[in-house]
């Protein structure tokens, strides 16, 4: 072949686009390296083409470069390094390129450095929340802009968790983490979508088709209205339309939307011909074929609620009390020495305690039966102190590795809580983050615990994925829109109160509330005094046989007495010196979590929690 045909062979090739292909395969754009305390976040936009991307690392300020991780697929453009540093603050380097077919190489992207750093609380709590929150932004459906399901459900969209998602788009927008204005036009394609949506007497289903918004069937006759699923998405909407107040017209119609979702759900449709209790499902082919009725405690209080709130189809506030605190509503029953005073057996799974509380705030007021907030605390001081004893003896249960919901496990899906055969070792990191009001130091230990301890197995792109189980070294790769949800919403109402607020200041609730009977209460703590000081207690933790030495410095206590879990007495004994120390034998008793309760002259009682090993 002389050098003409050569030369022609190479033209050829060029037309043919055959050469130039690495001219044609640029280097990644917006290549960003995040560092956190014990990973570094790296992010970059996709290039048509590549098929591959070669993550390359420097530990040495830059002298040498040695391969990361080579990811396979050209339309990634997430990595997670997990470093593990322990807050060492060392220094790293990153760059990347991209590969096509053959193999060709782009060139490598800027050099970006990341020192990773230990983290204050509030640090911590931003990179949780803020991952967490892309699960809605990113992970969103396309076309509809609701929630997936779960991370994997492809076009299968939920009006519960789409409710949970627009809440952690109102903290997206305060936060900067992304621009009002697209946070606005994100929530106008939502409510657009929910306007032509499926609905059924004003009440979405529980799952529907991104695409078109059809109905699809949760099961056989659950294939139309759910208003449990509902209620969590007019609690959401009605929070953005507090929070999204300007003068502008996005704004104002993105309330007006809002304004007429609201107004059409028919809460009294929901009656089951004019019953004294709400109703969950209706089926257009079934009717009321489930017949599941709103009953507490659970998740389904904001029905009741939102119910007596509707300025359009209002249920009567009677039905508060006929139907959802009907029965045996209350109980004076206590576990771990905590009075929950509604629920089930122990306080049920944890999340009764956030669905219905991420915008009503249960500070300050009370029904007949108890304080909310009291409650939910209470019940997540029993899930921690079960944790700590772990009678069923799992792995990895202790005072920071805590948390029982309803979640992904390895054997499916289940709703677990604190009775036995409800526990089968799996800790929901939901159930623990998302109580970050009721036990805020409790919450951040497990936190840490979750990142610090079992991070490398346990964070991913959007946060905490839904749960581990160490008795079988299982790790979900799953995100539920239901879990992660709560997270985002429940910190920040610790931090700010931001989603309390704005929910509780649109002007139908605080008059539902007055007719359903709710009072101001401004108590903290029900029956239970914190006044721990008071109390000198040595040694705890002890070992069994030894003296529990037990003083005041307060002459109002009187009576002392250590129970086992389920409040039963162990030891009593009255003070003849209300100021001297006293001793509390152990012997025989077996090791274990125990409460020492100091009771005063004006009936409150102070506890301690005792360890014996």
């Amino acid at each position: 072949m002389n050098i003409f045909k050569i030369r022609l062979l190479f033209s050829l090739l060029a037309i043919a686009g055959f050469s130039g292909i690495a001219a044609q395969l640029p280097a990644p754009q917006n290549f960003s390296a995040t560092p956190f305390e014990r990973h570094v976040e790296i992010r970059w936009d996709a290039v048509p083409g590549a098929v591959n991307y070669q993550i390359w690392r420097s530990e040495n300020g830059g002298a040498d470069f040695s391969m990361l991780k080579n990811i396979v697929g050209g339309a990634v453009k997430f990595h997670l390094d997990w470093t593990g540093d322990e807050g060492l603050n060392l220094q790293r380097i990153y760059k990347i390129r991209a590969v096509a077919g053959g193999p060709i190489f782009s060139d490598f992207s800027d050099n970006i450095e990341a020192n990773t750093f230990t983290m204050t609380d509030d640090e911590l709590m931003e990179m949780v929340s803020r991952a967490t929150f892309r699960y809605f932004w990113e992970g969103a459906h396309p076309v509809s802009g609701m929630a997936r399901e779960r991370n994997n459900s492809g076009n299968t969209v939920t009006s519960g968790g789409t409710g949970f998602g627009v809440m952690t788009m109102v903290v997206a927008a305060e936060r900067g983490w992304v621009s009002r204005e697209d946070v606005v036009n994100r929530l106008l394609q939502i409510v657009s979508f929910l306007q032509i949506a499926d609905r059924f007497h004003g009440v979405f289903p529980h799952w529907m088709d991104g695409n078109t918004g059809n109905v699809i069937p949760f099961s056989q006759y659950d294939d139309g209205a759910d208003l449990v699923e509902t209620a969590f998405l007019m609690q959401g909407l009605l929070t953005v339309r507090q929070y999204f107040s300007e003068n502008n017209p996005n704004e104002k119609a993105l309330r007006d939307v809002i304004t007429g979702l609201w107004e059409d759900v028919e809460w009294d449709f929901f009656r089951k011909n004019n019953s004294p209790v709400l109703y969950w499902h209706w089926s257009p082919k079934y009717e009321w074929q489930m017949n599941f009725q709103l009953r507490g405690f659970n998740e389904t209080m904001i029905c009741y609620l939102l119910g007596a709130a509707s300025p359009t189809h209002p249920i009567p506030a009677s039905l508060y009390t006929t139907g959802w605190t009907a029965g045996s509503y209350g109980t004076s029953a206590t576990f771990y020495n905590h009075p929950y005073f509604c629920g089930p057996y122990g306080g049920g799974p944890m999340f009764f305690a956030h669905y219905s509380f991420l915008g009503f705030d249960p500070r300050n007021k009370k029904d007949k039966f108890c304080n909310y907030f009291t409650r939910n605390k209470n019940h997540a001081l029993i899930q921690i102190d079960y944790s700590i004893a772990n009678p069923e003896h799992h792995a990895g249960y202790s005072a920071d590795c805590w948390g029982l919901t309803a979640s992904d496990d390895p054997w499916g899906y289940l709703a677990h809580d604190v009775y036995p055969a409800n526990d089968n070792g799996t800790i929901s990191p939901t159930a623990a983050l998302a109580s970050m009001p009721y036990v805020p130091a409790e919450s951040m230990a497990a936190l840490r615990h979750f990142y610090q301890i079992q991070g490398e197995k346990l964070w991913g792109e959007h946060g905490f994925f839904d749960a581990f189980n160490l008795d079988v070294n299982w790790f979900a790769t799953s995100y539920l829109a239901i879990d992660q949800g709560p997270i985002v919403c429940m910190i920040e109402n610790h931090r700010t109160g931001l989603l309390w607020e704005k929910f509780m200041s649109n002007p139908e609730i605080q008059p539902a509330l007055d007719a359903i009977g709710f009072l101001p209460d401004f108590s903290a703590t029900g029956d239970f005094s914190d006044d721990f000081e008071k109390i000198n207690l040595a040694p705890n933790p002890a070992r069994v046989g030894e003296l529990l030495k037990i003083s005041s410095e307060n002459t109002f206590f009187s009576h002392a007495i250590l129970t086992d879990p389920l409040g039963r007495s162990q030891r009593q004994i009255h003070f003849s010196n209300k100021n001297g120390a006293m001793e509390i034998p152990t012997t025989g008793l077996p090791s274990g979590i125990y409460f020492l309760k100091m009771e005063m002259g004006n009936g409150k009682i102070a506890v301690r929690r005792v360890v014996l090993e």
